[in-house]
């Protein structure tokens, strides 16, 4: 009896050899035919039609040549970056960055904008969008996906800002008008999940397909990655750590009611948040105007520091054993002005008092992107996005 034909099977399988050279161009090119067909399992005839039929579709480009032996120089093939752009955008109460990508990941463009005088969200990221790509001499039609960090609740369901206390005008309806205004593709992500997206990518979780990050600035927030994906919760506030209830801290009630109106911190928020931490820095003698600085000058201060970091790690052990007694994960990690300012020496002290009140011991490590890894997992998001688009369209 013959077996019957799947319709559609070369179709596929070249829509996943295409992906597979453009991954590898990414990771390891420049490659010629040749390589590519090696390092692919591809035949040489097979190999190079795959080449002529990215070429064709403007995903790969020519850039130079490989000298061999006898015989004419082989041709070097990349993935053209000009195929497509991203941007990544992170929102702040007081100014919005803007980069712009292109499809290999290279930042090309960069504005900064100011939102201390302005009400006008849409106006904002429409301005700081089109000058980040403006900015990279690219046109904002060749931009696949636009994706903006931003504080509060982000709707899983409608992708939608659900709520976010210190941004009152970035509320639901405002996706939907971005999406119209710049005619591409919108999302919003929390600012600390992009931020554990970054540690993951590039930072001190790569390799961990479960961790959470904690992060400790003038808020506190925690993203929780579960087997390489990000755990949202199903109204988006999974890892709202602030609001959690802890002893030595007052615990308000009515919390999404209340915080409506102003800003409203939750019990470990009172504790662990920077401003916290910069009065247990005063109360030991470690005047700063930030926390970070307070941080920094008990570590530089040797063993007399050592009774403020602990109290810090106390303090900052009490919202990371909640998680871990829940989540049991191998790894935690500490961002934020404070997680970074702390390094090693605050993190193995939260690390040694959540083993000592808890049955769990998680590895308790600083961040290892310490410079705008909100911005950078925004553009790693859309990137991801905007590849599937590109490269998995390359079949027609």
């Amino acid at each position: 009896m013959s077996r019957a034909r799947l319709p559609g099977t070369p179709r596929l399988l070249r829509a996943l050899n295409d992906r597979a050279a453009l991954e590898l161009l990414l990771t390891r090119g420049p490659l010629t035919r040749a390589q590519l067909g090696e390092l692919t399992g591809l035949s040489k005839v097979t190999a190079s039609q795959l080449v002529e039929r990215l070429e064709e579709r403007g995903l790969v480009t020519r850039v130079g040549e490989q000298a061999g032996g006898r015989g004419p120089n082989a041709q070097l093939y990349a993935v053209d970056p000009n195929s497509a752009h991203v941007v990544g955008v992170d929102v702040g109460p007081d100014q919005v960055v803007a980069a712009c990508a292109d499809i290999t990941g290279a930042v090309v463009g960069r504005v900064e904008q100011s939102t201390k005088d302005t009400d006008d969200p849409l106006g904002v990221v429409h301005n700081a969008v089109v000058q980040a790509a403006g900015s990279a001499n690219t046109q904002l039609a060749t931009v696949r996906r636009v994706v903006l960090g931003t504080p509060g609740l982000v709707d899983p369901a409608t992708g939608d800002i659900a709520f976010a206390w210190n941004l009152p005008r970035w509320q639901r309806g405002l996706l939907a008008a971005l999406r119209e205004d710049l005619h591409t593709s919108v999302a919003f992500e929390n600012d600390v999940n992009l931020a554990a997206v970054a540690e993951a990518h590039t930072g001190a979780a790569q390799g961990v397909p479960d961790f959470v990050l904690v992060w400790l600035g003038r808020g506190v927030g925690l993203a929780v990655m579960l087997d390489g994906r990000l755990h949202r919760g199903g109204t988006g506030a999974a890892g709202e750590i602030g609001y959690l209830p802890v002893p030595g801290a007052a615990i308000p009630r009515d919390v999404f009611r209340r915080a409506k109106g102003s800003k409203l911190d939750g019990a470990f928020q009172q504790i662990g948040s920077a401003e916290a931490i910069r009065a247990v820095g005063r109360e030991f003698g470690f005047r700063a105007a930030t926390a970070a600085d307070s941080v920094r000058a008990a570590i530089a201060a040797g063993t007399r520091g050592g009774p403020m970091l602990d109290e810090v790690a106390r303090r900052l052990a009490l919202g990371v054993a909640a998680a871990c007694v829940v989540l049991d994960p191998p790894l935690v990690v500490l961002a934020g002005e404070v997680g970074e300012a702390g390094g090693s020496a605050l993190a193995e002290r939260v690390q040694h008092e959540v083993a000592a009140i808890t049955p769990v011991s998680p590895q308790v490590v600083p961040t290892g992107v310490p410079e705008e890894p909100v911005l950078q997992g925004a553009l790693r998001v859309a990137l991801d996005v905007a590849r599937d688009e590109v490269f998995g369209s390359t079949v027609g």
